[in-house]
């Protein structure tokens, strides 16, 4: 099922200046002086210009002229281009009749400025005279700075002003001038001009840097509206870019257009990318740089690109195919271009790696396929090879033997180490490339299985293994088959198929302890099937034996008793805790990180279906460090659903719909796609959308049914049961939970009725049924007699108060379901304690206590409105309506309903001109969370989900600048 949602994007804005406080300050410091000669020089995109802007904003007496890149640049163009956008008049100047010089430079002032000047028979002495009349228009201008931008490309005529103007006595405009230091041609008048800084207190020369990793943070932070940015995408982004600022800026803007950067529990991450696409205004400048070097430095350059690591001189000439003299022209035209850099070991490679890129890729195919080929011979034939480098090589050629060859190589490397997600990415290419059967199974067999998404999908491969069995007679050999074919129908989310793949795989394995006992936690796992729990722990207890008797690998170990401890949380046995605690905190090996990473999903997951919150969180946060550190895509993936799933049990709402339609829409993830709609089809519930809550949750019973899911239809039963009854239709909500129940009942797992059992009471008792409606809660209780998860034991005083209500009258009911409530409450669960205090009002109105039932029920309006529940915020405001109340609010501060506050209309003011959040905390002197909490009111009020809808719905509502503040 797939429904049309716009997908969440981030709004990105400009970046503020970050990493550059030091150079600000010495900036402004030497600006501070009169007639400041100050050289600020930096590669481009660097934030030469960005700093000065920040330095000068607001600077009286200021002229900015910027040199354009032409190839035949007019005299003194950027300085007359700057005086004519001053649009000052010159008749009232007091031009000397010097300033007749200036004619030919201001033929559209001819009528205001003096007699044309007597020719001079020297060139040199008219162009000084040239000089010098410019000079005092500029003196007549009242110009305090002027700030000549991109001085490399600068005319001779203008570095002579600028030479002149920092010479005179007395002193008058200060000069401030930008330009790229590797762009400054040989005996160019900027470096005489360089010479001429002494270190005086006005005298100034920066030089800028790339920014770090924690700068690159700050700096993509601040273009996603100040929101926390993940240390694993900074580092991406600062590798990716080397820290220049134009650079990161384009890449964020890319990274958006394209959807590529997603919100994650709170912060913002990269998609599966190994790579940035190169931003256009980069590649245009740096193809610009290369094409204007000569022949042989272009082909080291496209040589260098195709081995994109740093190489010997010897080994960028082979690939280049250059005579020695040639290639050594070209690579040093190409280190004076900026382009590439040595390192320590003399080794060459390009200065960024943006540039990088664009340079291979504007390398035509066939071309780049024989370079590929050179490098890959280079490399064998220099004796030390990588495979990794190899297969990289091979494979772009077209040298499919080789390049396979390499790739499982290096892949074998890459587990040996831990590099979980580079042996991923080998695996995966040799997946997706039509490989033979037998190859096919071998090289899946290895594949680390947190590192990748969707991969069993598109390889085939349950198909490939099917097809080997079937031509397969050995016992053993066949059983191995069986346990890889049920591991992968398990990770496809076809539970059923995989239980019997493994039940005839397990009497086979004996003379391979590690895959008899993954196959016997696998079926120690109760997703499916009508075992009883004895049944599946006698599976997991054979395993711990299995274990216990054999001499395994410790990762492999780590392994099963994560299984092991999953399996028990999942039966609802309380020992699994226990085993949980005996797993260590971190690796002691590179191979022991993934099932310590899987451990913090798996026990995350236990911890929340346990009602143990902040535990899971804890949990699932590490979870997170180890996937963003490890590459571990499916487990970031696994952790950002179970993430949405606790936010929506704990009430943290703002931005989950959002986050669930990504997930619901990830190819090749079964399991994930199912939790997402579920989690999507309660949102729907809550805020009122029956018909899509139906549509997601249907399709999440068929879709959990056809694969033999037995938990997963469980929470979806129970939410379309309260649609029933919400609608007069008890028959309905108990023919959904009527076999639910009763697969739980046959299998014991008590732990997964949080959800369904309160249904199915309520469903019973409406039906009028309620000795039956006893049986159930009676049998709930015991289930849970050995079971101490504090969800299922709310739920259990839920259950209860529905029975008070229905035997034992409306005081007594009250009183139960307060109970309930703060059991909820204690989790917490906020939606489960408001719908619980919904009945308690209810009942105490029905008990003749007025005042404390619409008190309670108005606190109950204000709770869902807090939340976005707006489809039972309005029920309940009928409710009160109907006793009599008009407006929810008794007492205590005043609640505006679905109106927007005074307070939340400042806001959105000033939201609609464009400020992020923390402008807006600085404008209205409140905190940045504040403000935060009342943009997402406001949008749950507007019915609204991003800043842009906000702003639109705003405007459209009458809610513009008018009121503002004058300064803002």
């Amino acid at each position: 099922m797939t429904r049309a949602r716009e997908e969440s994007v981030p709004l990105v804005r400009v970046p503020r200046v970050v990493g550059r406080d030091p150079e600000l300050e010495r900036l402004r410091r030497a600006l501070a002086n009169p007639s400041p000669l100050v050289l600020v020089e930096g590669e481009a995109g660097i934030g030469k210009t960005r700093l000065v802007q920040e330095a000068v904003g607001g600077r009286e007496r200021l002229l900015v002229a910027v040199c354009p890149p032409f190839q035949d640049a007019a005299t003194l163009g950027p300085v007359v281009d700057a005086v004519r956008q001053t649009g000052v008049a010159v008749a009232g100047l007091g031009l000397s009749g010097l300033a007749g010089a200036l004619r030919p430079l201001f033929p559209d002032w001819a009528d205001d400025l003096p007699d044309p000047v007597e020719p001079l028979p020297d060139a040199t002495a008219t162009q000084h005279r040239l000089l010098r009349a410019l000079a005092e228009l500029l003196d007549r201008l009242d110009v305090g700075l002027l700030v000549v931008e991109d001085a490399h490309w600068a005319d001779e005529a203008t570095l002579e002003l600028l030479l002149l103007l920092t010479a005179r006595r007395p002193p008058g405009a200060g000069v401030l001038v930008t330009y790229r230091p590797e762009e400054v041609a040989d005996g160019s008048l900027l470096r005489r001009l360089s010479s001429r800084v002494r270190g005086g207190s006005g005298h100034l020369r920066l030089a800028l840097g790339p920014l770090d990793v924690a700068d690159t943070a700050a700096l993509v932070s601040s273009m996603l509206d100040g929101e926390h940015v993940s240390d694993a995408f900074a580092r991406f982004l600062h590798t990716q870019t080397d820290g220049l600022p134009l650079a990161l800026e384009e890449s964020v803007r890319l990274l958006r257009d394209r959807a590529d950067i997603v919100r994650v529990d709170g912060e913002w991450v990269r998609r599966s990318l190994d790579e940035i696409a190169v931003p256009l205004t980069i590649r245009d400048a740096v193809l610009e740089r290369v094409g204007r070097l000569a022949a042989p430095a272009r082909t080291v350059l496209r040589a260098a690109a195709v081995l994109a690591e740093p190489a010997e001189e010897s080994m960028l000439r082979a690939v280049a195919d250059l005579p020695e003299e040639r290639a050594r022209a070209g690579i040093v035209d190409a280190i004076a271009g900026g382009l590439l850099v040595e390192d320590e070991r003399g080794r060459l490679a390009f200065a960024h790696v943006l540039a990088a890129r664009a340079t291979y890729d504007a390398v035509p195919g066939p071309i780049r396929r024989m370079l590929h080929g050179r490098a890959g011979r280079a490399l064998e034939a220099a004796g030390r090879p990588s495979a990794s480098r190899l297969a990289r090589h091979f494979r772009q050629t077209g040298d499919t033997d080789r390049w396979r060859g390499y790739a499982e190589q290096a892949a074998d490397l890459a587990l040996d180490v831990g590099d979980d997600a580079a042996a991923a990415g080998h695996l995966l290419d040799l997946l997706e490339s039509d490989l033979p059967a037998d190859a096919l199974t071998r090289v899946a067999d290895k594949m680390p299985t947190l590192a990748s998404t969707g991969y069993l999908h598109r390889s085939g491969l349950v198909e490939v293994l099917r097809s080997v069995l079937d031509r397969t007679s050995s016992r053993r050999r066949r059983a191995e088959i069986r346990a890889q074919l049920g591991a992968s129908l398990i990770r496809r989310g076809e539970h059923e198929a995989a239980v019997a793949e493994l039940e005839r795989a397990v009497p086979d394995l004996g003379h391979d302890p590690v895959r008899q006992a993954h196959a016997m936690t696998g079926l120690g796992m109760p997703y499916s099937t009508n075992w009883p729990a004895t049944v599946h722990r006698r599976w997991l207890d054979r395993a711990a034996a299995v274990v216990a008797r054999s001499s395994l690998p410790r990762r492999e170990v780590l392994d099963l008793q994560v299984n092991w401890a999953t399996g028990l949380l999942t039966l609802g046995d309380p020992e699994g805790w226990a085993v949980a605690a005996g797993l260590p905190d971190t690796a002691d090996a590179p191979g022991e990180a993934a099932p310590l990473a899987k451990a913090a999903l798996n026990m995350g997951n236990g911890a929340m279906r346990w009602g143990r919150y902040g535990e899971a969180r804890e949990h699932l946060a590490r979870g997170v460090r180890l996937a963003e550190q490890r590459g571990y895509v499916r487990l970031r993936d696994m952790i950002a659903v179970t993430c949405a799933h606790l936010d929506w049990f704990t009430g943290r709402w703002d931005g989950l719909a959002e986050r669930v339609v990504r997930l619901a829409e990830l190819d090749g993830e079964p399991e994930i796609r199912l939790d997402a709609q579920t989690v999507a089809g309660l949102l729907d519930v809550a805020r009122g959308d029956p018909s899509s809550a139906r549509e997601r949750l249907r399709w999440v019973l068929e879709e959990s049914g056809r694969r033999g899911l037995a938990q997963v239809p469980l929470e979806p039963a129970a939410a379309l049961a309260r649609l029933c009854l919400a609608e007069g239709d008890p028959d309905g909500a108990l023919s959904l939970t009527d076999a639910p129940l009763r697969l739980i009942a046959a299998k014991g797992t008590w732990l997964w009725a949080t959800e369904l059992v309160p249904a199915r009471v309520a469903a019973l008792l409406a039906a009028g049924r309620p000795a039956e409606a006893g049986d159930v809660v009676a049998g709930y209780e015991r289930g849970l007699r050995d079971c101490p998860a504090a969800s299922a034991h709310a739920s259990l005083a839920d259950c209860r108060a529905r029975l008070a209500e229905a035997n034992d009258g409306p005081a007594a009911a009250a009183d139960a379901y307060a109970v309930a409530a703060a059991a909820w409450d204690a989790l917490p669960r906020p939606y489960a304690a408001l719908l619980v205090r919904e009945r308690q009002a209810s009942c105490l109105l029905a008990a003749g206590r007025r005042d404390a039932g619409l008190e309670l029920l108005t606190g109950v309006l204000r709770g869902h409105s807090r939340l976005g529940a707006t489809g039972d915020a309005e029920r309940v405001a009928e409710q009160l309506h109907g006793h009599g109340v008009r407006r929810a609010w008794r007492g205590g501060r005043r609640g505006y309903g679905s109106e927007l506050s005074p307070r939340e209309r400042e806001v959105v003011r000033l939201l609609v001109t464009g400020l992020g959040n923390k402008e807006i905390a600085q404008a209205l002197s409140r905190s940045p969370k504040t403000v935060a909490a009342q943009i997402n009111s406001a949008m749950r009020k507007l019915g609204v989900s991003s800043r842009t809808a906000l702003a639109v719905a705003a405007v459209q509502a009458g809610l513009g600048t008018e009121g503002l503040p004058a300064e803002l």
